[in-house]
C-alpha cells in the first residue's frame, strides 16, 4: 500500500483550517498538523518534513506566509501551495519567485481543492519527491573540482570553470562557460557539498560563482550576459561575501 500524502496546513483562519484539514482527510491525505503563524510553519517544517505544504500567504504576525516559505526553502525543499484571496500583482510577483507548485485560490472548493493537490502529487511523483529509492546523484565533488556523468562517462570540471547553477526540481543544471551539465541532485544537497567560498546561493533557484560576476543590481546579478535574481533573504550575506574578496 502506498503511504499517505503528508501534508501541513498554515492558515490563521481556524475555521477554514478546520474545514481543509476536514476535506484533506477525506481525500485519503495525512493531515500532520495544523498552525496559524508562519514562525511554527518553519519551525514544524523543518522538524517533521512534509510532503506538501499548504501556506496561507496573509498570515498574522511578524512573517506572512511567503516570508514563511523562503526560509523553510533554506533547508528544506518542501513543495508549497498558496492559499490565498489577495489578486494584487505585488503579493503575486513575491510569492512567484519562491516557486510555489500551485495557487488555490479562496474561497476555495473541494473540487478545485482536490484536483490542484493531486495535479501537484503527480507532478512529484515524476520527479521522484516521493519515491522510497530515489535515484542516486550522478555528482562527485572533491576539493577543486567536480565530477558530472555526461554522456555515458565521468567528466571533470573544475570549481574555477562553473558560472552558476540553477536548481530544476530534483535536477540542477551546472553551467559553466564551454556547456551546460545536467545532473541528479537538488540545489541543497549540492549547496553542502560545495565547500569553496566563491559559491553562495542568491535565490532559491541559482547557486552563483561570485569571483565570476559581472554586475550586481538591487533586485538581480549578471553572469556571462545570464541575468539571475537575487532574493531578500540572500542578499545581505551575498553583499557581504562581495565586501570581502
Amino acid at each position: 500500500m502506498d503511504k499517505l500524502i503528508r501534508i501541513l496546513i498554515v492558515e490563521d483562519d481556524m475555521i477554514i483550517a478546520a474545514n481543509l484539514s476536514l476535506q484533506l482527510t477525506k481525500l485519503g491525505y495525512e493531515v500532520i498538523g495544523i498552525v496559524s503563524r508562519g514562525e511554527d510553519a518553519i519551525s514544524n517544517a523543518n522538524q517533521n518534513k512534509p510532503d506538501i505544504i499548504l501556506m496561507d500567504i496573509n498570515l498574522k504576525g511578524a512573517i506572512d506566509g511567503i516570508d514563511a516559505a523562503i526560509a523553510i526553502h533554506l533547508q528544506n525543499e518542501i513543495p508549497i501551495i498558496y492559499l490565498t484571496a489577495n489578486n494584487d500583482d505585488g503579493t503575486f510577483s513575491r510569492a512567484k519567485e519562491t516557486q510555489p507548485y500551485a495557487f488555490i485560490s479562496k474561497p476555495f472548493n473541494k473540487l478545485n481543492l482536490q484536483r490542484t493537490i493531486a495535479l501537484v502529487v503527480e507532478q512529484l511523483k515524476d520527479n521522484g519527491s516521493l519515491k522510497q529509492n530515489q535515484v542516486q546523484t550522478n555528482l562527485q565533488v572533491l576539493p577543486d573540482r567536480i565530477f558530472v556523468r555526461h554522456n555515458g562517462r565521468m567528466v571533470k570540471i573544475l570549481l574555477d570553470q562553473i558560472l552558476y547553477i540553477e536548481a530544476e526540481r530534483n535536477y540542477c543544471n551546472i553551467t559553466t562557460a564551454i556547456g551546460k551539465y545536467l545532473v541528479v541532485s537538488t540545489l541543497k544537497t549540492i549547496e553542502n557539498e560545495l565547500k569553496d567560498s566563491c559559491f553562495i546561493r542568491v535565490h532559491r533557484s541559482f547557486i552563483v560563482n561570485i569571483c565570476k560576476l559581472d554586475v550586481v543590481a538591487d533586485s538581480h546579478l549578471e553572469i556571462d550576459r545570464k541575468v539571475i535574481p537575487i532574493s531578500k533573504s540572500y542578499k545581505e550575506f551575498l553583499l557581504g561575501r562581495l565586501h570581502t574578496i
